[in-house]
């Protein structure tokens, strides 16, 4: 009832502007929207007909030819696998420790925490650069292996800050009272300070978590001979490549019976290979997000105002 009233005494000014907000925001959504939708229409879409354009919110020969050429790949259920394995694991020590690096560096009492913060800090402005890099991993022993894709990430810098800065806005009376029940640092860190951060250990895994998914690199530097770490990103670019090259190589002969339109035609080009790619890789994260939604908002909006 209260909020009828308030509607039925609202000025002309007032429903200008939240009719104003309302079309701005729907605009807003559909902009946000358009170049997925447009992303899963083309790989929804005949190879041969994309070529012509004019493809937008719906696709105008509907087949699946682009993903059965991904998924007919030998290699792309274990490069899935290995990127899940990867994702998981890589997350969760990367958010460990970077919180527990963070948790030490936010405590008043111990005196280096400004020299670690600015050394940490300085690596996110200086690399030492990819060769250097490269031997570095050489001679710890960790190409051709699995860890090359934990090990290197354990610490993010920029989401140690962000830990850091929420840490640092918690009650300092807590800490307190478990030390006056005889808690230690770490058993602190672990009862008290990670069921605070949730929010922000939440916002911090996304970020990481997307990062492990998506990253491709290091698996062809340090393990591209080795087909059983091959990770989906690594796959899904070969698939690009050699499409861009079966592109080259195809015959005329080929290219007519696929503009024909013969059975058993499995005609794709590198711009139906790619919007298929971005769906795939794209998919499972978008799956896992509704489910940290609410921490990754409120994670941010209490960093923000804390930090």
């Amino acid at each position: 009832m209260t909020g009828k009233r308030n509607a039925r005494y609202m000025g002309i000014g007032d429903r200008i502007f939240d009719y104003s907000n309302y079309t701005f925001m729907v605009f807003l959504v559909l902009i946000t929207l358009y170049p997925f939708i447009n992303t899963l229409a083309v790989s929804l879409n005949d190879a041969n007909d994309s070529i012509k354009g004019g493809i937008y919110l719906l696709p105008r020969d509907f087949n699946f030819n682009s993903y059965v050429y991904v998924f007919k790949q030998n290699t792309i259920f274990h490069a899935t696998l290995i990127s899940i394995i990867r994702t998981v694991i890589g997350t969760v020590i990367c958010v460990f420790c970077s919180a527990m690096v963070a948790y030490t560096i936010s405590r008043p009492e111990y005196v280096l925490r400004k020299f670690i913060t600015i050394a940490f800090v300085l690596t996110m402005y200086f690399n030492g650069g990819l060769i250097p890099n490269y031997l570095l991993i050489k001679e710890l022993h960790l190409t051709n292996s699995f860890w090359v894709y934990i090990f290197p990430g354990m610490i993010g810098v920029f989401n140690l800050i962000i830990i850091r800065s929420f840490i640092a806005g918690l009650p300092e009376g807590i800490m307190e009272s478990s030390r006056i029940d005889g808690a230690g640092d770490f058993t602190t860190f672990i009862k008290i300070v990670l069921p605070l951060c949730l929010p922000v250990l939440a916002t911090v895994s996304l970020f990481v978590a997307v990062t492990q998914w998506n990253s491709w690199f290091d698996v062809f530097l340090y393990n591209s001979s080795n087909i059983k770490l091959s990770t989906l990103q690594y796959e899904l670019m070969k698939i690009l490549q050699n499409s861009n090259a079966g592109m080259t190589q195809r015959s005329e002969a080929d290219v007519f019976a696929a503009q024909s339109g013969q059975e058993g035609s499995t005609f794709v080009t590198p711009t139906s290979i790619r919007a298929t790619m971005t769906i795939v890789a794209s998919v499972p994260i978008i799956m896992v997000y509704p489910f940290l939604q609410k921490y990754f908002v409120k994670g941010l909006t209490l960093g923000g105002v804390k930090g």
